[in-house]
Order: C-alpha cells, then sequence, then structure tokens
C-alpha cells in the first residue's frame, strides 16, 4: 500500500473500499483486496466493468447535478479511496463554491482523505458508518459545512447493497430524505440481480469476502426512491445514465447488473 501505515487497518482482510480502488486501477490497497479482485476477474471475465462504469456514472452525476442546478453542498456516503475525479473535484470544477462532506467507516480512507483534503477548507472527510446517520448529521464537520436548510445532494453510490435487510437501508435513505429540503437530489447506485448464474455467483463472491450485503431486484431498488421525482433517464444501468456517448451497442451481461439514478425532493 502507497505512501504511509494507516492505523487500525488489518492488512489480512479484505476492504470494501480497498478492493474496489484496486478494481479501478487504484494502488491503495492490500494483497488481501487484490485477492478478491483478482479472482472477480479471472473467475467472471467482465465483471470489472461494475466497478468501472460505477465510477463513470458518478463523475456524470455529479457534473449534471453541479451545472443544472443551484446546489452547492453534497454528502457522499461511503465514499471510498481518493482516486481521480473524487466528487469534490468535479463539483468545484464546475461551481468552486461547492462544499462536500465525505462519509466512510474504512480507516484508510479517514486518513488518505484527510492527506488529500488536507489543504480545501470547504471539504471533509469524517470516518463514521452509514448504519447511523444521527451521528453523521451531528458530527462538527457536516454540521460546519452542510446548510440542511439549502438544497443537499445525498450521493449513495454503491454503498446500499453492502447492507443487510435487517440493516434497513431503505430506512437510511428515508432518514435523509427527511432531512433534507425540497429540491435535494439523491443519486443512488445499487448491484442489481436478474436471478442468473452470472449474479449469484458474483455476489457470492462478495458476500464470501466481506461478509455481508445482498444485490436486490428492479422493484427492491427502486423502492429506495420512494417518495422523490426520479429525473430522466429513470434507474437505469449505470453505462445508460446519461452517457458522454451514446454507442447504441448492446450492454454486457455485467453492465446490466450496476443500475442508478438520480432523484429530487419535491
Amino acid at each position: 500500500m502507497s505512501g504511509f501505515a494507516v492505523p487500525d487497518v488489518d492488512p489480512k482482510v479484505p476492504s470494501i473500499a480497498r478492493t474496489y480502488d484496486y478494481m479501478i486501477g487504484g494502488k491503495d490497497n492490500y494483497e488481501s483486496d487484490r485477492a478478491v479482485g483478482d479472482h472477480i476477474k479471472q473467475n467472471m471475465p467482465g465483471a470489472q466493468a461494475i466497478a468501472v462504469e460505477n465510477r463513470k456514472v458518478l463523475v456524470r452525476a455529479v457534473r449534471h447535478i453541479a451545472e443544472t442546478t443551484g446546489i452547492r453542498q453534497f454528502l457522499d456516503m461511503g465514499s471510498g479511496l481518493p482516486t481521480a475525479d473524487n466528487v469534490h473535484q468535479v463539483a468545484q470544477r464546475h461551481a468552486p463554491d461547492t462544499r462536500v462532506v465525505y462519509v466512510d467507516n474504512d480507516p484508510a480512507v479517514l486518513a488518505h482523505g484527510r492527506a488529500l483534503l488536507g489543504t480545501n477548507d470547504r471539504t471533509a472527510v469524517i470516518q463514521a458508518d452509514a448504519r447511523e446517520p444521527q451521528a453523521i448529521l451531528d458530527h462538527p464537520d457536516t454540521r460546519r459545512l452542510i446548510d440542511f436548510d439549502q438544497p443537499v445532494a445525498v450521493i449513495m453510490c454503491a454503498i446500499l447493497h453492502h447492507l443487510n435487510d435487517d440493516e434497513d437501508p431503505a430506512g437510511i435513505v428515508r432518514f435523509w430524505r427527511d432531512r433534507v429540503p425540497s429540491g435535494s437530489h439523491f443519486f443512488i447506485t445499487h448491484f442489481r440481480t436478474e436471478h442468473n448464474p452470472e449474479t449469484a455467483e458474483i455476489e457470492a463472491v462478495l458476500q464470501q469476502s466481506f461478509g455481508r450485503g445482498r444485490w436486490r431486484d428492479d422493484a427492491e431498488i427502486a423502492a429506495f426512491f420512494d417518495g422523490l421525482e426520479i429525473l430522466e433517464p429513470g434507474v437505469v444501468p449505470t453505462a445508460l445514465w446519461r452517457p458522454d456517448v451514446e454507442t447504441g451497442r448492446e450492454l454486457t451481461t455485467w453492465e446490466r447488473l450496476i443500475v442508478g439514478g438520480v432523484a429530487r425532493k419535491p
């Protein structure tokens, strides 16, 4: 792992954030993370597209919100390790006064994020758990940077599928929906099951490696947007959400397994 030692990190235990970092070409990962990523790459050719397309759509969604709305504050849940085109970089490129709070429970994310953001007073990274939204809301950095009387962009990119049903992921979305004002936007991406062997195989790999989470079907994912106005083109495979270039090609099996959408609170 590059840079410096990170306290409270067991390099022998794979991390969701570090494995994702490896899958999209990052360098902040350990052998345990690479083992999970390599298993996916070698035994499920094409599956890496899930991670790649998820990162691309995050950039497009943040850019869309920054360019087309007056929203100038973002709350990014489960932000993962810093890489190219992070939320604050994309948003501040279009609106320099944008404020961003990153939230993650991985100590490596906290350490690397704070190193990256040390000179950016409009951005903070806090170590917190998405399953404890009240603690995030009450965190001093959240209160310092986010004005909940003004519209907020809430980012839940590839985080809800790591939560089990008994952890009430829909309730977490509702918590934030109920605390942000009209005009706020939500961006959600989620692993999508098609109830086929390919889906079952990769889901089993991730659950065995990380010990948690569940892929959900179209109806279950759509339910996360209850009470919100889903914007065009809807909740679709991420490769089809406002692509920079229309290719007209048919999506691969793997590209169909990560979907997302942007919605507005009325």
